[in-house]
């Protein structure tokens, strides 16, 4: 690829980051069709396996039938009408003000381009409105989520804890926490 190449394809990731920045909608209310939703965009990323893409859409599920008694909120950010990411969090039981963040993902194609960074600022400002003061993320330690906790370490977060061999021998459970407020 030359300078020239280079240069085009930056320009085309600078408009379309510009354009999910520009763009971008929120929306807290789940939806019966967002099971189908949550599964097509956890699966698109080809890190989880069909158990936990499952776990993603059974939240859903969970949200719809028990509402504000299931513990699990959402919020989906849609650029021109299609759902391009989400997460789910909710206050950790027996806790004062600590979350978890359970999922956060975005569409394959989406990646990159600030989407989840936007998601991921905007669920902590939900959090920090709810009373939440610590946000808890936890990730496995393969090196296929490398540049996921790259992305937390960006977005503030600091690694608390590791969990040796948590998920199965040699992947461990890594956890970061951010500090909303004291």
């Amino acid at each position: 690829m030359g300078k020239e190449d280079k240069e085009i394809n930056s320009n085309f990731n600078v408009k379309n980051t510009e354009e999910i920045i520009n763009h971008i909608m929120f929306r807290t209310e789940v939806k019966a069709e967002d099971r189908g939703i949550v599964r097509d965009i956890v699966s698109s990323s080809g890190f989880f396996s069909e158990e936990e893409v499952q776990i993603a859409v059974e939240l859903v599920s969970e949200r719809l039938k028990e509402k504000d008694k299931s513990g699990y909120n959402f919020l989906f950010a849609e650029l021109h009408g299609k759902t391009v990411g989400y997460t789910c969090y909710g206050r950790i039981p027996g806790t004062v003000c600590s979350y978890d963040l359970y999922w956060i993902a975005v569409r394959e194609g989406y990646r990159g381009k600030g989407a989840g960074r936007i998601l991921l600022e905007k669920t902590e400002e939900l959090i920090s409105s709810m009373g939440g003061c610590r946000i808890y993320i936890e990730t496995s330690s393969r090196r296929l989520y490398d540049l996921t906790r790259m992305f937390y370490k960006r977005c503030g977060y600091l690694e608390e804890a590791i969990l040796k061999d948590y998920y199965s021998p040699g992947d461990d459970k890594v956890i970061y926490v951010k500090v909303l407020r004291k």
